[in-house]
C-alpha cells in the first residue's frame, strides 16, 4: 500500500511544482516574469548609466570641435609696475610709473583648409558610434536579466523535484521497513533505503543553496528580490534560416554599426591632420583703454590684424601625426572586419545552439515519459517480489535525472532563443517593446550640437536636464 501511495507522489511531481512554490510561507503572492526581470535590468543598470554619461561627454566633443569656428572674445584688465633708475647729473633716481589698461580681444579663424570643420565631423562620427555602443552595452544588460531569471526558476524547479524526490526516498524507506518487519525483504533492502533518503536530502540542500545564489544574482542584474517567477517565458519570434538570421545581424547590430561609425570618423581625422601641413589665417582685433597714474594721462587704443601662417619645419612632427592617423584608421577598418566575422560566428553558433536545445528538450520529455514507465512498472513488479529493492531505487534515480534533464533542456532553449536575438542586435528595450522610459540619445546632443553659451536659454536647459539625469 505504501509503495502505490509513494508513485502517486511521484508521477505528480511536475504538475505540483510551481503550485507548491506558491505555498511556501514567506514567499511574496504577485508573480515575476521576464518582461518584469527586463524591466528591471533595464531601470536600475549601472552601467547603462556610465554609458550613457560617456555618450553625453562625446556629444560635447562636438561642440567643443564647433567653438573652434567660432570668434573668441576676451576681456582683458592688466596693472603694470615698471622699475628702472635713470642716471639725471650723476644722482640714481628711482622712476615707477604705473598704467592701467582694460580691454576686448577678439579672434576668429578665416580659414585653416578644413581641419575645424573635418574636426567637427568627425566628432559627430564618434557620437554615431558611441550611441551604437550603448545599444551593445544595453543588450548585455537585458541578457544578464534574462539568465537571473532563469536562473532563478531553474533552482526553484530543481528544488521542488528535490523535494518531492525525499518524499518519495522516505515512503520507499517505509515501504521497505513493512516488507521487512513481515521477512520479505533482508537488512541491506532497508540500509539501501535509507541511504536513497540520506542522498536525496542532501541532494536537496545543494539545490536550496543553488537557490539562494540564484536569487543574489537576480538581485545584482534586476535590483531588486525576485517573487515567485511565473515560469518559463514565451518565445521571440525567431527566424526561419541561419542565412536569415546573419543577414538581420549584418543590418542591425549595433557592434558593427559602431566599428564602421569609428572607421568613418578615423578617415575624417587622416583628413584632418592632412589639412594641418596647410596654411592657416586668422583675423585678431583688439580695443582698449590705457590710464598712467603718474601723469593723469589716458589713451584708447584699437587694432586689427590678418595673420598668415604656413608650416615649413616641425622636426617631422606634422608627417609622423599624419602617418599616426593612417594608422589608427588601418586598425579601425581591420577591426571593423573582424567585427563583422565574430558576428556572423556569434548568429551560427546561437542559431545552431538554439536548435540543439530544441532537440535536447524533445528528447528529455520522451524521456521523462519513458522512465515513469518504467519506474512505475519495476515498483509495481518490486510488490509481487519479481523486482529488487535496488532496482526501485536505481528506476527512481533514473526518473530523477530524467526530471531533472527536463527542466535544464527547458531553461537552456529560453536562454537560447534569446541569445539568438542577441547576437543578432535585436535584445534591446525599444525592439522588445518593454514599458520603460526609452532614454533618448538626441535629446542630449540636440541641446549641445550647436554650443551654447554659458548665458543662454539653452544652456540653462543643458543644466536642467543634467540634473533630471542625474541620481543622488
Amino acid at each position: 500500500m505504501r509503495s502505490r501511495a509513494g508513485g502517486k507522489i511521484f508521477k505528480t511531481m511536475a504538475l505540483t511544482a510551481g503550485i507548491a512554490l506558491s505555498a511556501i510561507p514567506g514567499r511574496v503572492v504577485w508573480a515575476d516574469n521576464l518582461t518584469d526581470a527586463f524591466i528591471g535590468a533595464y531601470n536600475t543598470s549601472g552601467l547603462l548609466e556610465q554609458n550613457r554619461a560617456l555618450l553625453r561627454a562625446a556629444d560635447e566633443d562636438v561642440a567643443i570641435a564647433l567653438s573652434a569656428l567660432r570668434p573668441i572674445i576676451n576681456w582683458t584688465a592688466q596693472v603694470t609696475q615698471s622699475h628702472n633708475r635713470p642716471t639725471v647729473s650723476g644722482v640714481s633716481t628711482l622712476n615707477q610709473p604705473s598704467t592701467f589698461f582694460t580691454g576686448l580681444t577678439l579672434s576668429q579663424l578665416i580659414y585653416d583648409g578644413g581641419f575645424s570643420v573635418l574636426g567637427k565631423q568627425s566628432a559627430q562620427e564618434t557620437v554615431l558610434a558611441t550611441r551604437q555602443a550603448l545599444l551593445d552595452v544595453e543588450q548585455d544588460v537585458l541578457f544578464r536579466g534574462l539568465n537571473a531569471y532563469l536562473g532563478v526558476l531553474l533552482q526553484e524547479e530543481t528544488v521542488q523535484i528535490r523535494l518531492n524526490n525525499v518524499e518519495v526516498s522516505a515512503e520507499e524507506l517505509r515501504a521497505s521497513q513493512d516488507r521487512f518487519d513481515v521477512g520479505e525483504v533482508t537488512r541491506t533492502d532497508v540500509a539501501l533505503s535509507e541511504a536513497q533518503l540520506a542522498s536525496s536530502q542532501a541532494d536537496l540542500a545543494v539545490a536550496r543553496g543553488n537557490l539562494s545564489i540564484a536569487q543574489a544574482e537576480y538581485v545584482n542584474a534586476v535590483g531588486k528580490a525576485p517573487g515567485r517567477t511565473a515560469g518559463q517565458p514565451s518565445l521571440p519570434n525567431l527566424p526561419q534560416s541561419e542565412g536569415e538570421a546573419v543577414g538581420l545581424a549584418q543590418r542591425n547590430h549595433p557592434a558593427i554599426q559602431s566599428a564602421q561609425h569609428q572607421v568613418r570618423a578615423l578617415d575624417l581625422f587622416v583628413q584632418q591632420q592632412r589639412a594641418n601641413l596647410g596654411p592657416n589665417v586668422g583675423l585678431n582685433a583688439d580695443a582698449g583703454f590705457t590710464e598712467s597714474y603718474d601723469n593723469d594721462d589716458s589713451t584708447e587704443d584699437a587694432s586689427v590684424s590678418l595673420t598668415f601662417t604656413q608650416p615649413i619645419y616641425a622636426g617631422g612632427r606634422l608627417a609622423a601625426t599624419v602617418r599616426r592617423a593612417m594608422a589608427t584608421r588601418d586598425a579601425s577598418r581591420a577591426n571593423l572586419l573582424n567585427v563583422q566575422k565574430d558576428i556572423t560566428q556569434g548568429v551560427a553558433d546561437a542559431y545552431a545552439g538554439y536548435q540543439a536545445a530544441s532537440a535536447s528538450l524533445r528528447a528529455s520529455t520522451e524521456r521523462v515519459r519513458a522512465s515513469q514507465v518504467a519506474f512505475d512498472g519495476i515498483r509495481e513488479e518490486a510488490t509481487l517480489g519479481a523486482r529488487t529493492t535496488l532496482d526501485v531505487l536505481n528506476a527512481q534515480q533514473d526518473l530523477l535525472d530524467a526530471q531533472l534533464a527536463e527542466v535544464a533542456s527547458r531553461t537552456e532553449r529560453s536562454r537560447a532563443a534569446y541569445q539568438l536575438l542577441d547576437a543578432q542586435g535585436l535584445l534591446t528595450a525599444e525592439r522588445l517593446g518593454l514599458a520603460v522610459q526609452i532614454y533618448d540619445p538626441t535629446l542630449y546632443y540636440n541641446l549641445v550640437k550647436k554650443a551654447p553659451a554659458q548665458v543662454s536659454r539653452q544652456s540653462r536647459d543643458l543644466d536642467r536636464v543634467l540634473k533630471a539625469l542625474r541620481r543622488d
